[in-house]
């Protein structure tokens, strides 16, 4: 069985009188950072100057410090930067200050599990990683619930680091709901597998594939929306609450047998193959290197890729549809 872990566990003695660093206030920093300051933490903000972020900041009621300066003050440090800045960022204004003792922690193993960054041996290096967008641990902290978390220890340079670790999760609120002890290896590519394979990249392609098959077939762009796009929140959801049973349940028996029936026809062993392939070569380090590499280059291919997707019919398509639903204008994405 997996480890859980919940309040009861976890100390948050391990946290007093010392100062935590949140680098970055989008949507983890934002949400963490306030959550370890409600918990009784001593939080300090560490921003470049001058950027949106710390007009943010500022706005929230904080007096952020340059990220130098955050590290050099603070005992632990949680790095909540996009993945393809850590290392500059570590290299340059971490680093200098990561003396014996402190901790260094992320949200997401892949800097560290891909050599971005190597902290020195004297340090505790772990992993608190909340299973939600910002927003919404944010709001179940506020309503005095949690989502939960990943825990994982790199490095135990003091003997403490899971306890530390248990206290952070805690302050955030992630062991109201439960903390699974995992692996920065086993975080890191499982996750950057489902991204790929299943949550962004397998959805996107399934859902144009499904449209695209549709509109060829001469049925009305519109219509194929509906079938192929908007309707899948509905299914998700039902997934998401009660998994594959409850989706089955909730829908028409036509629906269910169909799923049977037909969806490993779609989604069958040449997918499984090619699913087989992308976490090879996570495993192997070939993605990391090649988003490294594209990210070194100023994102030709990103850019590129971004702009011919944001082009596809069916975006035009669901730009006019949203509009006729006034209730989606009220759910507007939290910067």
């Amino acid at each position: 069985m997996t480890k859980m872990y919940y309040d009861n566990d976890a100390d948050l003695s391990y946290l007093k009188g010392k100062k935590v660093a949140v680098i970055g206030y989008g949507s983890q920093g934002h949400s963490q950072a306030l959550n370890l300051k409600e918990s009784g933490i001593d939080v300090v903000v560490g921003l470049q100057p001058g950027g949106r972020s710390w007009r943010v900041a500022e706005s929230h009621g904080w007096k952020p410090l340059a990220v130098n300066q955050a590290a050099k003050a603070a005992d632990v440090i949680m790095i909540l930067i996009p993945d393809e800045r850590h290392h500059a960022v570590y290299e340059a204004e971490i680093k200098p200050h990561l003396t014996a003792g402190k901790t260094l922690m992320v949200s997401h193993g892949f800097s560290v599990h891909y050599n971005q960054i190597v902290p020195p041996k004297d340090v505790d290096v772990s992993m608190i990683a909340p299973k939600s967008p910002g927003h919404l641990l944010r709001r179940m902290y506020e309503e005095g619930r949690g989502v939960p978390a990943l825990l994982a220890i790199y490095q135990d340079a003091t003997g403490q680091a899971k306890e530390r670790a248990l206290a952070y999760a805690r302050a955030i609120g992630s062991t109201r709901a439960g903390v699974i002890e995992t692996t920065f290896r086993e975080e890191t590519e499982s996750d950057l597998f489902g991204e790929q394979a299943v949550l962004c990249g397998g959805v996107s392609e399934l859902i144009k594939a499904g449209w695209e098959t549709l509109v060829e077939a001469g049925y009305a762009p519109e219509i194929a929306y509906f079938e192929c796009l908007h309707e899948l929140k509905l299914i998700v959801d039902l997934v998401y609450e009660g998994g594959l049973s409850l989706m089955r349940y909730s829908v028409s028996d036509t629906a269910q047998y169909g799923d049977m029936t037909r969806g490993s026809q779609v989604v069958g062993s040449e997918a499984r193959q090619a699913m087989k392939k992308l976490l090879k070569d996570i495993q192997e380090g070939v993605f990391a290197r090649e988003w490294i590499l594209e990210n070194q280059a100023n994102r030709p291919v990103f850019n590129a890729l971004a702009n011919r997707e944001a082009a596809h019919p069916i975006e035009e398509v669901g730009q006019r549809l949203r509009a006729m639903m006034p209730w989606l204008k009220e759910k507007k994405l939290l910067q």
